[in-house]
């Protein structure tokens, strides 16, 4: 028998949000499948003068509710039905945070570690060679995604601009600031998830100190501990590729940062100030309040998913945990606060980029701080109340709010009870 694939695994909360609303046959048809996928080969000119290829790929999931947004993974395990997977997902996370979008995704299957700066940015301008037309600022918006960066966004953007012969810096979020990028996008994912939390800690019942594990030390994981730690509570445990530190009385995040911007893994701090080595797999279960996961897709599932002792966990990567782990933390009546809400902060900040670069205006970095919290409680407290009158999951409610909105703008175009009648 064929294993689902990871979208068919995702289509199943679709299935499931579709049970608690009224939605015309219509619009399950138009979201059970992508727009449009593009697979194509990048050959780029090595430094050693060889040439070498890398296949890529741009879903353009749905675009019902606007121009599709998405950003584009550097990965060597990417693949096609990942990239359509994760489109889905953005498809849902923009109508969760009502931003008139759809949803996209990119992805090369390549190890960028592997690669000189050089080969980096020609691998880069050649991604948008293949897909300008494809992408374009009121078709399709990319963004930074794993291994890629603002450097990257910069290097794209520029080359977009080249081939159409005129600056075009709404074609691309998340670039630097000095090239119409906006302040607050780093921390904007860990920082939406965080406003989240905040404001809903006395629903969560996660009123004072916590204890906090972080499962993922990129980007979203430093910035999610130290936002966090700045608020008093306890981080006792943080991973990342190459394992896991852990200390009861709480680990000093500042210590782990410099650890990675030196380039070393978090384990290279045990045996410093209390941290001490476990394994990644040990993260999952220690004693805490809150589980951040921070790193990729299935981390927590069926194998794992009952060691957990945390009674919330905030999804800041996309899809860490899967359907069978779902029902398993359910009966454990651990909140999960999933990916297209918790990690949607990233995604609101893009807009916000994109509206700067369309107004040709700047705004402060208090005025992204204010709506990114004003947007990120507005639709956290809505979801709430939706899981409480229906008694539902989080994720369920996510998808109930979401495809309530999809499932507007498609029927405004006509149903088939419209036509037939």
């Amino acid at each position: 028998m064929t294993q689902p694939g990871l979208l068919d695994l995702a289509l199943v909360r679709l299935d499931e949000a579709a049970t608690h609303l009224q939605v015309d046959p219509d619009v399950i048809e138009k979201l059970k499948y992508p727009r449009e996928t593009t697979k194509v080969r990048l050959m780029i000119r090595m430094d050693d003068g060889s040439r070498k290829s890398f296949l890529a790929w741009r879903c353009r999931y749905d675009d019902t509710r606007g121009p599709t947004k998405g950003g584009i993974r550097f990965h060597p395990d990417s693949n096609e039905d990942e990239v359509e997977t994760l489109a889905f997902w953005m498809t849902f996370k923009c109508a969760v945070m009502n931003l008139p979008y759809g949803g996209g995704k990119g992805a090369v299957s390549v190890d960028p570690r592997k690669l000189s700066k050089a080969e980096l940015e020609r691998l880069s301008r050649a991604y948008i060679q293949a897909f300008a037309r494809i992408v374009g600022p009121d078709r399709d918006i990319p963004a930074p995604d794993v291994y890629t960066n603002s450097m990257i966004m910069g290097w794209m953007a520029d080359e977009y601009s080249q081939i159409v012969g005129q600056a075009s810096p709404a074609v691309i979020t998340g670039k630097p600031i000095a090239l119409g990028g906006s302040v607050g996008r780093g921390d904007a994912t860990a920082r939406g998830g965080y406003y989240l939390v905040r404001d809903l800690a006395s629903e969560l019942g996660l009123e004072g100190r916590t204890r906090v594990a972080v499962q993922g030390f990129g980007n979203a994981g430093q910035y999610i501990a130290s936002l966090l730690a700045s608020d008093g509570n306890t981080i006792v445990a943080v991973s990342d590729s190459a394992g896991a530190v852990y200390s009861e009385d709480g680990l000093d995040v500042d210590l782990l940062i410099k650890a990675k911007a030196d380039g070393k893994s978090v384990v290279s701090t045990a045996g410093v100030r209390g941290h001490r080595e476990i394994s990644a797999n040990e993260l999952i279960a220690v004693d805490a309040d809150l589980l951040v996961p921070a790193a990729l897709e299935s981390m927590i599932h069926e194998g794992n998913a009952a060691s957990i002792k945390a009674k919330v966990i905030l999804e800041l990567a996309n899809g860490p945990i899967t359907p069978e782990a779902d029902a398993i933390l359910a009966e454990k009546r651990v909140t999960v606060l999933p990916d297209i809400l918790a990690n949607a902060g990233g995604v609101t900040v893009s807009y916000f980029e994109w509206v700067q670069n369309k107004q040709g205006y700047s705004w402060t970095l208090d005025e992204v701080h204010d709506r990114l919290r004003t947007i990120m409680v507005r639709e956290g407290r809505a979801i709430w109340e939706i899981a409480q009158e229906k008694r539902v999951t989080w994720r369920t409610a996510a998808y109930i709010h979401a495809l309530s909105r999809l499932a507007a703008a498609i029927e405004a175009h006509g149903t088939q009870p419209f036509f037939a009648s």
